[in-house]
């Protein structure tokens, strides 16, 4: 074996490496979470319910039965930091937080009408 194929295969390889080492973190947060945001200040519903769905930091709503429509988009970081914007007709809530294994938590802002407050959150499934 040449050393040319020996450096190409020692790339390949280490190329495959880098690129699973890489993608094992993003995913440990795939999977369906439920949410809870509690207003903490404005004249917001005391608390909101949430399911959403995280597959590869991507992150999407899911709508359950009466529920009204609302859309999520944003990341969630191979970290674990959150970075959101949710959407209910015309208001828009910004959140932010972490999550840290089968948990999370962090805050929210509807600056449209005053409110802000916290949020938790508890992974329900791995499977998004």
């Amino acid at each position: 074996m040449t050393f040319a194929t020996r450096s190409a295969i020692a790339l390949g390889l280490g190329l495959t490496l880098i690129g699973t080492a890489m993608a094992a973190p993003a995913a440990r947060h795939d999977g369906t979470w439920s949410v809870r945001m509690v207003t903490d200040s404005g004249t917001c519903d005391s608390n909101y319910d949430y399911s959403i769905a995280i597959e590869e930091g991507s992150v999407r709503y899911l709508q359950g039965p009466g529920d009204a429509p609302a859309s999520v988009s944003g990341r969630v970081g191979s970290d674990g930091n959150v970075n959101l914007d949710i959407r209910r007709s015309i208001a828009k809530v910004d959140a932010q937080g972490r999550l840290n294994g089968k948990s999370g938590s962090g805050t929210w802002n509807l600056a449209m009408l005053g409110c802000s407050g916290r949020w938790n959150a508890q992974k329900r499934s791995g499977n998004a």
